[in-house]
């Protein structure tokens, strides 16, 4: 920075004063450049992880969002983080679960979407689950405050601008048309895709309570619950055959011609799928009788039971867990009102079906998540082949990471491998077959191996204690490793 001050300047001969003249004289002022910003493309669950940690980082952020300007079809609201399926993040358990390791490591990272969970918890057992409304409005409030973000509503409907020269495209499964083409053109790939499917929600007062009752599999108290976060509809083996035919032979949505060759993602079925793929399928999946006893009639097992889980603060929105489906919506309301309790049930929404788009990511990215033939664009989030909330949101942390590393000329540094972070990212960037590759929730068997620690008496664990001794070992190294990685625990967003 050029600063300025006036002086005179006199230039003598011997000690006679010839001439004096004013004189500005330039100096430079120390100062704090501001860096370009980064642009993020989507302002859902990874977009608003990747806008938050680049602007934490000091780097300016612009965060292009479509909606309200241009919709989808399954999108309500214009609010950042919406979340349009379940409003469940799953285990909240950092000990025994590989999901509830991943909350906790973004916890320590700062992670906005976990500070936004805190604030819209509802009871869920051992799960974690939220206020959909409450949650997305923090995530938007936190982001549109922040003095280094700008919000531009809008597409980005193509390539971004030559001049973006760092890019975070986290435009999620909905991706628009325009981009996604542009996408398949520059990756020269063919474009991969499957169907995601959402459940319905059911209206609290609607559900007949002298049938249902309120308990959590095993009585399980999660942090905010008592043992009684969920409702449970029985049904007896008459019912659930009556319940599996209605299902396969009920009227399904119709595909588009190219559409028709889509693969399902094997982690959210709809539930029609899965009856047809064995009469006891649902028995062991979402209907799985176990671990439940009916407060009614304590002494009969039911043979199948429908958990219907809290999905507002209020407590009058219930959603129907696994229950996503592809049956037209009149067909809904008839067969979920032969599951006894529901004979009356409302509903807030009925269940829907959508397509999900993501890359082959192991072919086409590169360790930090950028296109291998386009550096400037990143990637982050569902797009990039992980599924479920929590994962597309961590890989939305890591790329604000990079990409604030990157702007800021530091060294781009990658979460421990041993960690939930990090072996997401590892899977998605070049362990994964790229000829199989599918969308992949965070679990234990994408972790290298770990020493099972002795018991008290100096053996190693068996039996059944040989599986829960193992997965504490696997927190308790990745918690400690990504302690280190981060330097100190980071403070979470307030």
């Amino acid at each position: 920075m050029c600063g300025e001050v006036e002086t005179r300047l006199a230039f003598r001969v011997g000690g006679t004063v010839v001439i004096e003249a004013p004189f500005r004289l330039c100096y430079f002022l120390p100062m704090t450049q501001t860096p370009k910003p980064v642009h993020v493309i989507g302002a859902g669950m990874a977009g608003s992880e990747a806008a938050w940690a680049l602007a934490n980082a000091g780097v300016p952020v612009v965060l292009h969002e479509m909606r309200p300007i241009v919709k989808t079809d399954v999108h309500q609201t214009d609010g950042f983080a919406e979340l349009v399926c379940s409003n469940s993040f799953r285990s909240d358990d950092a000990e025994q679960n590989a999901v509830g390791l991943l909350h906790e490591e973004m916890r320590r990272a700062g992670s906005l979407v976990m500070a936004a969970a805190a604030v819209a918890k509802v009871p869920a057992g051992g799960a974690l689950a939220v206020d959909r409304d409450i949650f997305s409005k923090f995530v938007t409030e936190k982001l549109t405050a922040h003095p280094l973000v700008t919000v531009e509503r809008g597409e980005v409907a193509g390539l971004p601008p030559v001049d973006w020269d760092n890019v975070i495209i986290a435009s999620g499964p909905l991706t628009s048309a325009a981009l996604g083409e542009a996408i398949a053109g520059l990756t020269g790939a063919e474009e991969l895709a499957f169907f995601d499917a959402i459940a319905p929600i059911v209206y609290r007062d609607s559900i007949d309570m002298s049938v249902c009752w309120f308990q959590s599999r095993y009585d399980k108290v999660g942090p905010d619950g008592d043992g009684k976060d969920y409702i449970n509809c029985p049904l007896d083996r008459d019912q659930y055959n009556t319940f599996i035919r209605e299902l396969i032979e009920s009227e399904k949505g119709d595909f588009q011609e190219w559409e028709k060759n889509t693969p399902y993602f094997d982690g959210c079925l709809p539930i029609e799928v899965m009856a047809e793929r064995g009469h006891e399928t649902l028995r062991w999946g979402p209907m799985k009788p176990v671990g439940l006893t009916n407060a009614h009639n304590p002494t009969v097992k039911p043979y199948a039971i429908i958990q219907l889980r809290q999905d507002n603060a209020l407590g009058t929105l219930y959603n129907m867990v696994g229950f996503q489906t592809k049956m037209k919506h009149g067909e809904q309301t008839r067969v979920f009102r032969t599951i006894p309790g529901l004979e009356k049930a409302e509903f807030a929404r009925l269940g829907g079906l959508h397509r999900n788009t993501f890359l082959n990511s192991p072919k086409v990215l590169d360790g930090t998540m950028r296109l291998k033939n386009q550096p400037r664009l990143r990637f982050a989030g569902q797009v990039t082949g992980v599924e479920g909330y929590v994962e597309s949101a961590a890989m939305g942390i890591l790329a604000g990471r990079f990409a604030a590393a990157e702007r800021q000329s530091r060294e781009i540094s990658l979460p421990p491998r041993n960690s939930a972070l990090g072996a997401l990212l590892a899977h998605i960037t070049g362990e994964a077959n790229v000829e199989t590759f599918q969308p992949m929730n965070v679990n234990f068997g994408l972790f290298p191996e770990v020493e099972t620690p002795l018991d008290a008496e100096g053996k190693k664990p068996r039996g059944k204690a040989k599986g829960p001794a193992r997965k504490r070992a696997h927190t308790a190294r990745a918690l400690r490793e990504v302690d280190a990685w981060l330097g100190l625990r980071a403070d979470a967003a307030e």
